[in-house]
């Protein structure tokens, strides 16, 4: 099975082929560039460094956030149009579950988060169990204050591209429960997105939606805007 990985969820782009379960090739870029302009770019060159056709691929794994409101849709939109003109299946993953991914093997509680600004994270708790990430806690956009002090007496490894935003927090709050590794094991990977995705069902191409956790601040002050005009309606 070829399957194509796409994650555009934050500012991490990256894009990974699997053939039968072996990574054949990667693409990743940390940079602050626009995804929109440059996935589409990235693709073709990784398709043809291995010599793979798009009517080869069997299916399409994309992180569905949460994450950057613009990246996780133009991540989507590319995965949904390529499955739906390919006709071959289409799989979302919490972007939250990749970069958790960064902590497998460990025997600790493992915590990614993003920043959500305003001192809130969206945020969840995993554990590596027979061979896989599985949820603890539900996925959340909460302060990080209030998840510091709901998250269990253990140890937990915290995974962040935002990391020294919070790091003081939550050394306050854990001391030496805190795991906080270094360098690249905060950035999330495509190759893990593309085996996080081998197992899970596909959804109906044009069902798979972004998974925001909250509403985007445009799109919740136009609902309550329009909420409080009905009101006088």
């Amino acid at each position: 099975m070829n399957v194509l990985a796409i994650d555009t969820s934050n500012q991490i782009l990256g894009i990974a082929l699997l053939k039968d379960g072996q990574l054949l090739g990667e693409i990743v870029t940390n940079i602050k560039k626009n995804h929109s302009v440059r996935l589409m770019p990235a693709i073709n060159q990784l398709m043809q460094e291995v010599n793979m056709k798009p009517d080869q691929l069997d299916k399409i794994v994309t992180a569905k956030g949460p994450g950057s409101y613009t990246g996780v849709r133009i991540g989507l939109t590319t995965a949904k149009s390529m499955a739906w003109a390919l006709n071959i299946p289409v799989v979302g993953v919490s972007s939250l579950e990749v970069l958790a991914y960064q902590g497998r093997f460990s025997d600790t509680f493992i915590c990614p988060f993003f920043d959500a600004r305003r001192g809130l994270v969206y945020t969840g708790l995993y554990a590596w169990k027979n061979k896989k990430i599985t949820p603890v806690q539900e996925e959340q956009n909460i302060l990080m204050e209030d998840w510091l002090q709901q998250l269990p007496n253990a140890d937990i490894m915290f995974l962040s591209q935002d990391i020294q935003l919070h790091e003081e927090k939550i050394i306050k709050h854990l001391g030496d429960r805190a795991l906080i590794p270094d360098g690249a094991s905060h950035l999330p990977n495509p190759v893990h997105l593309a085996f996080a995705g081998l197992d899970k069902q596909p959804e109906e191409t044009h069902a798979l939606v972004p998974n925001y956790i909250r509403l985007a601040e445009a799109e919740a002050n136009w609902l309550k805007a329009r909420k409080g005009k009905q009101e006088y309606d």
